[in-house]
């Protein structure tokens, strides 16, 4: 008996469901038994299906948080200079960012959306330094800048993948 998908292999296998002879290639297993691919019917997880309205959408939540954020984190790093505190705002960005985010699109996940949440960080963290500029605080950069935005990254896209 020939498989029905790849006519020259030689098979005694048959789909649990129709009964169509299949190769152990083409074989798909499931709970019930081995199944051909049109009765095992494999489709994406509807989390991960996006389509390109839920692109938009998290592109301009992402816009508008980063915004926000990146306000908030030039006023507060202004009025608590700690180098070290920078690591946890950066951290907190990165999280309102990922998750208000994940709400705009209905909590879909992918990584296309990990990288918009992703690019929304340095973002914000551009706008923390105009908006320190636009205050007269002055704007300063250290090494640990870097680290915390990394961190700030890391979490969004941990939130949207």
């Amino acid at each position: 008996m020939k498989c029905a998908y790849h006519p020259d292999v030689e098979t005694s296998l048959r789909c649990g469901k129709c009964g169509k002879p299949i190769c152990p290639k083409c074989m798909v297993q499931t709970p019930v038994g081995a199944r051909c691919p049109d009765c095992a019917k494999l489709y994406k997880l509807p989390t991960y299906s996006v389509s390109t309205k839920y692109y938009l959408r998290a592109a301009g939540t992402a816009l508008g948080m980063a915004i926000v954020c990146g306000i908030a984190w030039g006023v507060v790093r202004a009025y608590v200079p700690f180098i070290f505190f920078n690591l946890l705002l950066a951290a907190g960005a990165g999280y309102a960012i990922g998750e208000v985010v994940s709400l705009s699109v209905n909590r879909k996940r992918g990584t296309g959306l990990a990288i918009v949440g992703g690019i929304a960080v340095p973002i914000s963290y551009l706008v923390s330094i105009f908006s320190n500029l636009l205050f007269n605080f002055g704007a300063s950069f250290s090494l640990f800048d870097l680290l915390a935005l990394a961190l700030g990254i890391f979490v969004a896209v941990i939130r949207l993948r």
